[in-house]
């Protein structure tokens, strides 16, 4: 795509659009399944909605996986104490989607793993429902905390990360 219709898309849409995408109520309910997740294993789920990259991004020519990087280290999903936070990324724009694992559970889960989960989201973002693409994705990764970092008995959750959507 040009470079400068690729801007023009991106900077038409805002935060409101992204909210609009989602549904009324959408972002409650994400942040009460990222919630419930994160009460049966010892992992961190964050996710952030995007309606376009930022201006810089899109002047560099970087990709939707370069931003979610970006935000993994500066939402510090990195920087859990059990190195098992996982980013789920959506941009808007591009339909795209990225799912970031820590280096603890990224040793047990490729990343081709979260690669055929994305694939297999495409039509719910082709039907214009990413509620239910984000679903999928946060099902997919309590599948696998659950299964590599299950919660002890009597273990309490740190809850390290904020379990709301970052929308932006």
């Amino acid at each position: 795509m040009n470079r400068w219709l690729r801007i023009l898309k991106h900077r038409m849409l805002d935060e409101g659009d992204a909210r609009r995408a989602l549904g009324e109520g959408a972002l409650e309910r994400i942040e009460q399944r990222v919630q419930a997740s994160e009460a049966g294993h010892g992992g961190e789920i964050r996710v952030v909605v995007e309606a376009g990259l930022p201006l810089g991004y899109l002047w560099r020519g970087l990709q939707a996986r370069d931003r979610a990087i970006t935000l993994f280290g500066k939402l510090r999903v990195w920087d859990t104490e059990r190195n098992n936070g996982v980013l789920i990324y959506l941009l808007l724009a591009e339909h795209r989607i990225e799912i970031l694992a820590d280096r603890g559970l990224a040793r047990v889960v490729p990343q081709a793993h979260w690669q055929r989960i994305v694939e297999g989201m495409r039509a719910a973002f082709r039907a214009g429902r990413f509620e239910d693409g984000l679903n999928q994705a946060i099902d997919a990764v309590d599948a696998k905390l659950r299964e590599h970092f299950p919660r002890g008995a009597g273990e309490v959750d740190a809850n390290e990360l904020p379990d709301a959507p970052l929308i932006g």
